[in-house]
């Protein structure tokens, strides 16, 4: 069994000279209002959920981009309601989200 019922790593990326890249996106504060909604939830730590930043995931023409496992779920997002509704639907609830995937 997996520590983790749903790992969500959201890009951090920076890129130089102006390249694509999820940093352009406030990503990081993205991260940080997914780890609070998750906390909110009850539902982080062991068994649980856990959301944490990521290097380079690869799909920088998509970005802002997160992957869920164990589903392999790719995500994009505009701002912290979408977050919202990655967290409470997918993380919390176990539903993706169609609208969001890339």
């Amino acid at each position: 069994m997996s520590y983790f019922k749903r790992h969500m790593f959201i890009c951090t990326n920076q890129r130089d000279k102006g390249e694509a890249c999820c940093a352009a996106h406030d990503a990081q504060a993205m991260v940080d209002h997914a780890k609070k909604r998750v906390k909110a939830a009850g539902v982080g730590g062991e068994g649980g959920v856990r959301v944490q930043k990521a290097g380079c995931l690869g799909r920088c023409d998509d970005g802002p981009v997160a992957v869920v496992y164990p589903e392999g779920t790719w995500y994009t997002f505009i701002d912290k309601t979408d977050i919202d509704e990655i967290v409470d639907s997918h993380l919390v609830g176990g539903t993706p989200v169609d609208r969001l995937k890339v």
